[in-house]
């Protein structure tokens, strides 16, 4: 256990620590892009963009700008030895096909079950934001869902049962959040991984109001 909260940048280094070598990923919009900037060389990791990218780098600064290297988020990227380009429709049936290993996404809300809310609240003046959500959900081997975990009104977005618009069912996996890292299994149930800073299992269950288990010990 650290001895404080996780920031947003140490969320990202802590996820590319754990994506395995070799894999191909899929980093979603917000802050899993920022994913990207901490995947060393030796882990050997192809990143896809569904915007038509293989092979992207990390962010581009400065003079590495280029306009027409983007990724799904509108960021300026590099691109790493190797990197192809291709039509959007080929990009999707990668997704689809089951091809890539890992997606990293955000969240509004997380079930205990794994069902996934992110493209929508459901409020009626919320603008719905689909992109390649579903399609990386369902499509990849392992969906990592990086989140703070709470709103801002203090309720948990990891719950029970969704009450937002649902864009994948029984498919995340792991969630990483500023206070704990938690293992989502059907049969099992989610299992808390590692604590930070003041956490405690008791506020974690008090918090979610779930029948957490603690893999800490």
């Amino acid at each position: 256990m650290t001895s404080a909260t996780l920031t947003r940048v140490e969320m990202a280094q802590r996820v590319a620590a754990d994506i395995p070598t070799g894999a191909f990923v899929n980093l979603g919009i917000g802050i899993p892009t920022t994913v990207s900037n901490f995947l060393t060389a030796e882990q050997e990791v192809t990143r896809h963009t569904e915007n038509g990218m293989l092979g992207m780098g990390p962010e581009a600064i400065g003079d590495e700008i280029d306009p027409d290297l983007i990724n799904a988020g509108k960021i300026p990227v590099t691109e790493l030895p190797g990197c192809s380009y291709f039509h959007h429709a080929d990009s999707f049936a990668m997704m689809r096909g089951g091809h890539l290993d890992i997606a990293v996404l955000g969240a509004f809300q997380v079930s205990e079950k794994g069902d996934l809310a992110n493209w929508h609240t459901g409020a009626p003046d919320a603008i719905p934001a689909v992109g390649g959500a579903m399609d990386l959900a369902v499509g990849a081997k392992d969906v990592f869902v990086m989140m703070e975990l709470a709103t801002k009104q203090g309720d948990s977005k990891l719950v029970a049962s969704l009450t937002y618009p649902a864009t994948g069912l029984q498919c995340v996996t792991r969630i990483y959040t500023e206070v704990a890292i938690f293992q989502i299994d059907p049969n099992v149930g989610v299992t808390v991984t590692e604590m930070f800073g003041p956490t405690t299992m008791a506020r974690l269950i008090e918090l979610t109001g779930l029948a957490l288990i603690d893999g800490t010990k």
